[in-house]
C-alpha cells in the first residue's frame, strides 16, 4: 500500500476508534450511572472487541482514557503514599433523633438562621476515595488513609467501569477533585461468591471487605475482576469554587458522568431531615448495597465555610448511625473454643443472618454461666445483636418462635474438647480452663498466634492456618521451635508457596531482635498486657532478671499489684516456662533493652483513651502517654485524671462528664503531648 493509502487507512481507523470510544462511554454511562442499559451484553462486547482489535492493529491509536485500558498495567510492587491537599475528615456521629435536633439547633444558633437546608444521602458502607481529574481526564486516585495521607490506587480505580476515565461535557474545571465511596453491590457480591465456590477459589467475606481488599490488590487485573461500583458524594477544594451549594455540585458531577446516589435529597429544615432518615432506614433492606446510616450536610457552601471544622470533623456535617441492630435466627449448635490461656469458651453457631451490616454465622456466649442465664439450647430461635465492629452476641431466646420440644440444656463440659484433659474452674472465676498448657494443640496454636502478632514478635505470615499446620505436623512443640525451622521444612507445608515460606523464614529471623517489652508480652504471661510488659522491661533489663524477681520487687512497680505479681511468679515457677526462655535465648533471640526514660511529668496519673483518634493511632497515643509516665487504663473510675475523647466517644465520655473528670479533644491532646515531649 502506498504511503498515501496507509495514511488514509490510519485516519479511518482513528475516526472509527474515536467513535467506538464515544459509543462505549455512552453505554457505560447508561448502564452504571443511569441504570438504563441500551445494549445487550453481547452487543456491548462486540463493540469493545472491535475497538480492541483496532488498537492492536494500530498501537499508536491507544488512548489512556480508552475503555480497553481499564484492565490496568503490570502488577505494582507496592502503593505510593499520596498527601491530600485538604484533609479527608471523619464525620461526627449521633444515634438518635435528639442528636440530629441538637446538631440543627447548634448550627441555626451559630449561623443565625431560622431554617437551614441540608443535603441528605444514605451512608454507604464502603471505602472512601479521592479522584483527581485534570483537563477532564482521570490522573490520580487515592484512598482516604489517615485523612491526611492515603495510597495511590489509580491503576485499580481505572478498572471500575462506573468511574469515567474522561468526563462528559466541556464545562468542568481544569482541575477537579471528587470524593466518593467505592462499594460492592449485594447482588454482585453474591454472584461473585457463587462463582468463587464453583471455581474453587476463596470467596469474599462481606461486601465492604470485598471492596477494601479489591482496591488494595497490587495487580489491577485482579481488581478488574471484582464487581466494584462507586458513588461520588462531594467535590473537593479543587473545583468547588464554581458552586454555591453542595446539591449544585452533585448535579454537576452527574452531568459530567459520575454516579451520584439517586436517593440523595435536599431537605428544608430538621423535620424533613428526620423524615428522610426514617424513610432511608425503612427501605435499607430493599437496597442493593449496604448502608450504615445517613449523612447530613449543610447544603450552602458559604455556610459550610462559616461553620468551620474541628480538628477531625466538619461542624457542618453529621452521620446518623442507628443503634445496634438485632436479628432473629436459629442457633444450630454450641461449640467449644480453647484459647491461648486454656480458657474454654462456648460459641454459638448460627444459621447465617444479616445484621449490623454483615452476615453473621457465629456469636459469643462468653462462658457457661451466660449459657445458663440465657437458657440457650441448640435449635432455639435467638435474637442476635451487633453494633459497628462489636463481636455479635446472643441476647435472648425467643420461645414463641422456638420449635417444640426444645433440646436438652447443654451440660457444662468436664474435659477439654481438643486434648481431653480434665477442665478446672478456678475459685471466684466463671471461666473453665484446660490445664494442659504444654500439650494441648489448641493452646499451642493460639499461643503461636499471640507470640507472632504485630505488637509482640511481629512475625508476618504466621497466621492460624500456618500455625495449625506446624502443630499438626509435629514441627512445633513450643514457640522456641520456630527458630529451628528451615526453608525446605516450611516449604513442605500444605498450600504454602515457596515465596510465602521464604517470607516466613525471613520474618522469624528478623524477630530475634525485638524490644524487651514486646518479648515479655509475647511470652503470654497471664495478666501481663502490653503496658505491664513495658513496666517490667524498664525495671528488669533482661529476661533472666525478670525470672529472678521476687514478690516484693514486682509489687513495688506501678501497674503491678499482688494478683499480677503472683501470676508472674506462678508462670516462671513452671520449669517448662523457664526452659522456654532459655531455649529462646539460646536460639538467638536477643531482646533490645529499653532506652533510658526521659522526664516523667505524668507519673502517678491515670488516663483513659476513648473514641477514634484521626491523626494518631490509639497505640501511638498510648505509647506517648506511657513514655511521659502516665498509666493508661481501659475504664473511667474515681481514680481517672484525664479522659481523651476522640471521634464517636460513647459511654466513657459520658461517665467522665458525669463525674466532672477533665476531658481533652484530639486537638488539645496533641498540643498537650507536643508541649511535654
Amino acid at each position: 500500500m502506498s504511503a498515501e493509502g496507509s495514511a488514509s487507512a490510519l485516519e479511518a481507523a482513528r475516526r472509527e476508534a474515536q467513535a467506538l470510544r464515544q459509543s462505549l462511554a455512552e453505554h457505560n454511562h447508561a448502564y452504571y450511572v443511569l441504570d438504563a442499559p441500551k445494549l445487550s451484553d453481547g452487543e456491548y462486547d462486540a463493540l469493545f472487541d472491535r475497538l480492541l482489535a483496532l488498537e492492536a492493529a494500530h498501537p499508536e491509536l491507544v488512548d489512556p482514557s480508552s475503555p480497553t485500558q481499564r484492565v490496568g498495567g503490570a502488577p505494582a510492587s507496592g502503593f505510593q503514599s499520596v498527601a491530600h491537599p485538604t484533609a479527608m475528615l471523619s464525620l461526627g456521629k449521633c444515634t438518635d433523633e435528639e442528636g440530629v435536633r441538637d446538631f440543627d439547633e447548634r448550627l441555626r444558633r451559630e449561623l443565625d438562621r431560622a431554617l437551614l437546608t441540608y443535603t441528605c444521602e444514605p451512608k454507604i458502607d464502603g471505602v472512601a476515595v479521592r479522584l483527581v481529574y485534570e483537563q477532564g481526564r482521570l490522573v490520580l486516585a487515592a484512598t482516604r488513609g489517615d485523612g491526611q495521607t492515603g495510597e495511590d490506587i489509580t491503576g485499580n480505580i481505572r478498572t471500575i467501569s462506573a468511574v469515567p476515565l474522561a468526563l462528559r461535557g466541556d464545562d468542568w474545571p481544569a482541575q477537579l477533585e471528587v470524593r466518593g465511596e467505592v462499594y460492592m453491590a449485594r447482588s454482585a457480591f453474591a454472584a461473585y461468591n457463587a462463582g468463587a465456590e464453583a471455581g474453587g477459589y476463596k470467596p469474599l467475606v462481606n461486601p465492604r471487605n470485598g471492596a477494601a481488599g479489591s482496591l488494595r490488590q497490587l495487580d489491577p487485573a485482579i481488581t478488574a475482576r471484582r464487581p466494584l461500583r462507586i458513588f461520588a458524594y462531594s467535590v473537593g477544594e479543587a473545583g468547588s469554587e464554581q458552586f454555591q451549594s453542595h446539591s449544585q455540585a452533585l448535579d454537576a458531577l452527574r452531568r459530567w458522568g459520575l454516579p451520584v446516589n439517586p436517593h440523595t435529597t435536599r431537605c428544608e429544615g430538621v423535620e424533613a431531615v428526620l423524615s428522610f432518615i426514617d424513610r432511608c432506614l425503612t427501605q435499607r433492606a430493599d437496597l442493593d448495597y449496604d448502608i450504615d446510616g445517613v449523612v447530613i450536610k449543610l447544603d450552602d457552601l458559604a455556610l459550610q465555610q462559616a461553620a468551620g471544622v474541628l480538628s477531625r470533623t466538619p461542624r457542618w456535617a453529621l452521620a446518623f448511625k442507628p443503634p445496634a441492630e438485632e436479628a432473629v435466627t436459629r442457633l444450630e449448635a454450641l461449640e467449644l473454643q480453647v484459647g491461648r490461656t486454656g480458657a474454654v469458651t462456648p460459641v454459638a453457631r448460627l444459621a447465617p443472618v444479616f445484621v449490623g451490616g454483615v452476615t453473621v454465622s457465629n456469636a459469643t456466649l462468653h462462658n457457661f454461666d451466660e449459657v445458663a442465664r440465657l437458657d440457650v439450647r441448640p435449635g432455639d430461635t435467638v435474637w442476635v445483636r451487633r453494633a459497628g465492629d462489636v463481636i455479635p452476641q446472643v441476647v435472648r431466646v425467643d420461645l414463641d418462635l422456638t420449635p417444640s420440644p426444645r433440646s436438652e440444656a447443654p451440660a457444662v463440659p468436664t474435659q477439654c474438647p481438643v486434648c481431653a484433659a480434665a477442665l478446672r474452674r478456678e475459685a471466684d472465676a466463671v471461666v473453665l480452663r484446660c490445664p494442659n498448657s504444654q500439650g494441648c494443640p489448641a493452646q499451642l496454636v493460639a499461643g503461636l498466634q499471640h507470640f507472632a502478632q504485630r505488637t509482640a514478635m511481629d512475625i508476618d505470615g504466621l497466621g492460624e492456618k500456618v500455625a495449625s499446620a506446624l502443630v499438626e505436623t509435629g514441627l512445633l512443640k513450643d514457640v522456641a521451635d520456630l527458630y529451628h525451622l528451615d526453608l525446605p521444612t516450611v516449604a513442605g507445608l500444605p498450600r504454602l508457596a515457596e515465596k510465602s515460606a521464604q517470607n516466613l523464614i525471613d520474618a522469624i529471623a528478623a524477630s530475634k531482635r525485638r524490644p524487651l517489652a514486646r518479648v515479655i508480652f509475647a511470652l503470654g504471661i497471664r495478666e501481663v498486657g502490653e503496658a505491664t510488659a513495658v513496666t517490667l522491661a524498664e525495671a528488669f533489663p533482661s529476661l533472666p532478671a525478670l525470672i529472678a524477681a521476687d514478690f516484693d520487687a514486682l509489687t513495688a512497680l506501678r501497674d503491678v499489684g499482688p494478683i499480677v505479681a503472683q501470676g508472674i511468679l506462678d508462670h516462671f515457677a513452671e520449669p517448662a516456662h523457664r526452659s522456654l526462655v532459655e531455649r529462646l535465648l539460646a536460639a538467638g533471640v536477643d531482646p533490645e533493652p529499653p532506652a533510658p526514660r526521659g522526664p516523667q511529668p505524668l507519673a502517678g496519673q491515670n488516663w483513659v483513651l476513648t473514641g477514634t483518634l484521626s491523626t494518631l493511632p490509639r497505640k501511638a497515643a498510648k505509647d506517648r502517654l506511657q513514655a511521659l509516665g502516665a498509666k493508661v487504663t481501659g475504664s473511667v473510675s474515681k481514680n481517672t485524671d484525664v479522659v481523651v475523647a476522640g471521634e464517636a466517644a460513647g459511654q466513657k465520655l459520658a461517665a467522665a462528664q458525669a463525674a466532672g473528670i477533665p476531658i481533652m479533644d484530639e486537638a488539645a491532646f496533641i498540643e498537650f503531648l507536643e508541649a511535654r515531649e
